[in-house]
């Protein structure tokens, strides 16, 4: 080839990897100002609410928190004991101890006067059967509590058997290990009870990182920011993913993903489109598209909606080993369930469903660690070969920092302007500077994950879940 027909192929490849970075750009300061005006009007909207009529009116629909629980002796006392708190007058809790190796069962037993008990089960959905048996407690303070004891079959057929002998209208499905706070449950049925037009299928609710925060017998007693970088950056992820990303995305109606740490479904809904799939990793992503899927052939007009209120707190990793295993389940997880419903994508069938969100999906989640590598690659071939305008990839890798760094802040006030849970003096000072760090510090550690998810994903590894072990709420104490 000659020097023209190289020159044009460097600037065809440039001007591709410009536009990327600035639609990236374009979709992320359109998602911040949607989501400003979601959260504006949800504050308008709820300063009104009476919370107490929804929990302590005799006709307020019945819930069921459905916890899996595998091998979680060291705080399964506890955990239980929060999720038995909440002020919400018709609920229950089922926790299903998913063929625990430890003695998790035993604990329960001792600790909450359980008794193996007949009780109706209707199958449904097919998962592993019984091992013990359906516990209760002959405690009347522990009448809520449900204690299913089962075959090893995973999260997502742990959660079907829930659904399954849950006898209750919603379904709150929570990780065992997560800290519910007391009003979550009459927050996150509100949208199910307002008449709009649309049916609500889902709801799903902000999740916090509890790393460091003060918790005593299953209670949030205060917020303390961690001393870890990996912690506090992951605490920057989640406020730009969960106050930035998905309440824009929940007034556009695209949410795609509730967390599985919790969210809350119309059980019969759920139920009639199959309950969780066991054979991906991303069940939680999964069942909220087939979801809306089924909606959307059914020509049903239907919500997914979102609570901005911090309701769940959960422990995050902190160390990278456990990080990278995390993030590559989560890499793992979006490829499957975009593989699996890539009949809706670029779909006019499916209207937003197909046009805006899958596409956003793919381009943004599914390959922007792709295409990142390859840039990087690219850019050290370039240096290679001694044709790289430093001048101009100063000014671009400027223009990237600066603006992550800057999405970065405007979460920081977001939180400072709305929920303001970190109080404390010098808070703010840490996340600004964790900010001005996490591209260089965290990131590369993310990119990698992703890119192994990727290759794991395509050497037949996708059903491996990943480590993910944790010191456990119960044992946070105040820094």
């Amino acid at each position: 080839m000659d020097n023209s027909t190289v020159k044009i192929i460097l600037l065809v490849i440039h001007l591709l990897f410009f536009i990327y970075a600035f639609s990236v750009i374009i979709s992320y300061i359109v998602l911040s100002l949607v989501s400003a005006l979601e959260t504006n009007e949800y504050t308008k909207r709820n300063s009104f609410v009476n919370y107490n009529e929804i929990l302590s009116s005799s006709v307020s629909p019945s819930i069921s928190i459905i916890a899996p629980a595998y091998n979680e002796s060291l705080n399964i006392i506890e955990n239980v004991r929060s999720l038995l708190s909440s002020h919400y007058v018709n609920y229950d809790v089922i926790i299903v101890n998913d063929g625990s190796k430890d003695n998790s069962l035993e604990k329960l037993i001792e600790a909450y006067d359980l008794v193996k008990v007949n009780h109706l089960i209707n199958y449904q959905i097919p998962t592993k059967p019984l091992r013990e048996g359906v516990f209760k407690s002959t405690n009347p303070a522990f009448e809520k509590l449900i204690v299913v004891d089962k075959e090893n079959g995973g999260k997502a057929d742990a959660l079907n058997c829930g659904l399954n002998i849950s006898q209750s209208k919603f379904v709150a499905c929570i990780d065992v290990d997560c800290l519910l706070l007391e009003d979550a449950l009459q927050k996150m049925v509100k949208p199910f009870l307002e008449v709009t037009g649309e049916k609500v299928i889902a709801s799903g609710g902000v999740i916090r990182i509890a790393n460091a925060c003060e918790i005593k017998e299953g209670k949030l007693i205060a917020v303390n920011l961690p001393n870890k970088f990996i912690e506090i950056a992951q605490i920057l992820e989640y406020l730009r993913s969960f106050l930035l990303g998905r309440m824009a995305w929940s007034r556009l109606n695209g949410l795609l993903v509730i967390s599985g740490a919790f969210g809350m479904f119309d059980k019969k809904i759920a139920i009639d489109a199959g309950g969780y799939d066991t054979n991906t990793v991303g069940e939680d992503m999964e069942i909220i598209v087939r979801m809306r899927r089924r909606m959307e052939e059914e020509k049903i007009n239907y919500k997914v909606a979102y609570i901005p209120d911090p309701l769940c707190w959960t422990e995050a990793p902190d160390n990278y080993k456990i990080l990278v295993s995390q993030r590559n389940r989560w890499t793992r997880g979006t490829i499957e369930v975009l593989k699996i419903h890539r009949k809706i994508g670029f779909n006019p069938k499916y209207r937003l469903l197909g046009m805006l969100s899958y596409p956003y999906w793919f381009f943004y989640e599914r390959l922007a660690p792709i295409i990142e590598l390859i840039g990087i690659l690219y850019f050290i071939i370039l240096i290679s070969l001694d044709n790289v305008k430093w001048d101009f990839a100063f000014a671009f890798f400027l223009a990237a920092y600066l603006f992550t760094v800057i999405f970065t802040i405007l979460a920081i006030f977001s939180e400072e302007l709305t929920y303001h849970q970190y109080k404390k003096k010098g808070t703010g000072f840490k996340l600004l500077l964790v900010a001005l760090l996490e591209p260089f510090v965290l990131h590369p550690f993310i990119l990698y994950a992703a890119i192994k998810g990727n290759i794991d994903y395509y050497f037949n590894k996708k059903k491996k879940w990943g480590e993910m072990t944790r010191k456990g709420l119960s044992k946070t104490d105040s820094k």
